[in-house]
């Protein structure tokens, strides 16, 4: 089963003549780790944007959990991906007030699916994740994300992502203010998290020393060789 499907699509910015993406083809599979290499520039983010809905593709471009994201209305846009997809974002985009605990659950409160998907107790499932990424002390994860390091704020992001199952987890650059050593041990407990819930996860990076970790790697300039 295919939880991500690009075809022919082809995304300029509003008053450009020359499209930033041009994608013929390219499909993520349920339960897939895919690792998508390419410099600065390339055009990395705009597609994560794109197969989120966060920017207007044309219908029949991109599918994602058998859904044309194309098709969909701003609001069902938005309530569409809060149900299905984690994102985690190369500045975290945490909530500073909010303690690590609060910001893991956010999913669960804009979406019946992902609260529902966490069991019985999402505070709990919550707890849980935070503890498998790296973040065990009670005290830590109550505390607001404003007082946590760049590694802890780092790790809660991943958590917020992968509470209730979503079926396709997004990560823009999420290593990119870490170390080698620490680049490593995040990828690997992302990558076991994403395993563990069945969810597909697309990294998105120009640090190549990770690709090792994941099933497969593609280039994203070669995919988007057609851009002119």
């Amino acid at each position: 089963m295919k939880t991500v499907e690009l075809k022919s699509l082809v995304f300029r910015w509003p008053g450009q003549p020359d499209p930033v993406l041009s994608v013929a083809s390219f499909d993520l599979e349920a339960g897939e780790s895919v690792f998508m290499k390419g410099p600065s520039g390339s055009g990395k983010t705009t597609l994560l944007s794109a197969i989120a809905g966060v920017i207007d593709v044309p219908q029949s471009a991109v599918r994602v959990a058998g859904t044309d994201v194309g098709a969909l209305a701003g609001g069902d846009r938005d309530r569409f991906r809060v149900d299905h997809l984690g994102i985690v974002f190369q500045v975290f985009n945490l909530l500073p007030w909010l303690s690590a605990l609060e910001n893991t659950l956010l999913p669960c409160r804009f979406s019946a699916r992902r609260r529902n998907r966490s069991g019985p107790d999402p505070k709990a499932t919550a707890t849980r994740l935070l503890s498998e990424l790296g973040l065990e002390d009670t005290e830590l994860i109550n505390r607001p994300a404003s007082a946590l390091s760049v590694g802890q704020q780092q790790r809660v992001a991943a958590a917020r992502a992968l509470i209730g199952a979503p079926e396709v987890v997004l990560a823009d650059e999420p290593t990119s203010a870490l170390d080698e050593e620490a680049k490593d041990t995040f990828v690997q407990l992302l990558l076991k998290e994403c395993k563990a819930s069945g969810a597909s996860l697309l990294f998105v990076s120009h640090d190549r020393s990770l690709e090792k970790h994941f099933d497969r790697s593609v280039d994203l300039p070669m995919l988007n060789a057609g851009k002119t």
